[in-house]
């Protein structure tokens, strides 16, 4: 009798990550027929609900907890800065991507305030789109190429107006070597955030540097926290106005 061949060996195949869950808040039906029809193409994205206003999407992202809410900014009545804030008050889980026609860093820096994790711009290439929205789903934070440098005079309109204070000067080029040994950046921290000031990615980032998305989410882990800060804005404007990096 012959023996039963033995069980096969092949390792099963590892299961695709699950689509990420996105809500889309647009008011002009001809834009959001075009956004849904960019992201409906990926595999990668699945749309769990749309609204037309604000008002109207707020029952439903506390209904459906969406992983990614792509909001227009300039909504009527309720702007998206306000549907921002609410969300985040009773759902602070969904990450929430803004959209927009404007290029207005006063609205921009609100929206961040307010807990939005990205901004772009209407008319962003579908693959950036939706590269963005990962990019937020695992946790990271998307803005526009130099948007930071028009930022940074929002951030230092914050700070103490005394002249004598040293809050209210940015340091010159080389401020890193005043930082005390524990705060200071790698050699290898400052090429990332001298990278992100471009608006590149993490997953960009990570192919410019042959390091794995997973190192550079672990080296911003540690810039935001000798920089006491929170998220890539913030890292980059901190970033320019110590004199760490350039734009």
């Amino acid at each position: 009798m012959e023996n039963p061949a033995p069980p096969s060996s092949t390792p099963a195949p590892a299961e695709a990550p699950a689509p990420v869950r996105v809500y889309v808040v647009e008011d002009q039906t001809k834009i959001l027929k075009h956004q849904l029809k960019l992201l409906e193409a990926s595999s990668a994205i699945t749309i769990v609900g749309t609204a037309l206003s604000g008002e109207a999407a707020l029952d439903d992202v506390k209904r459906l907890v969406p992983d990614v809410l792509l909001l227009d900014l300039g909504l009527p009545r309720m702007s998206g800065i306000d549907v921002t804030r609410a969300v985040k008050a009773s759902t602070p889980q969904v990450e929430i991507l803004i959209f927009t026609i404007f290029d207005e860093e006063e609205k921009v820096l609100e929206a961040v305030r307010a807990g939005a994790s990205g901004y772009l711009l209407k008319g962003t290439p579908a693959d950036k789109m939706i590269e963005a929205i990962h990019e937020v789903k695992a946790g990271g934070t998307v803005i526009q190429p130099n948007l930071a440098r028009r930022l940074l005079k929002h951030f230092r309109a914050d700070e103490p107006a005394d002249p004598a204070s040293p809050q209210a000067a940015a340091p010159p080029t080389g401020a890193l070597q005043a930082e005390p040994e524990g705060r200071k950046l790698s050699a290898r921290e400052t090429e990332i955030l001298q990278l992100i000031a471009k608006g590149v990615s993490n997953t960009e980032a990570a192919g410019v540097l042959g390091l794995s998305k997973a190192t550079i989410r672990t080296h911003l882990e540690h810039i935001y926290r000798k920089l006491e800060v929170t998220n890539r804005v913030e890292a980059v404007t901190e970033g320019l106005r110590k004199g760490l990096i350039q734009m």
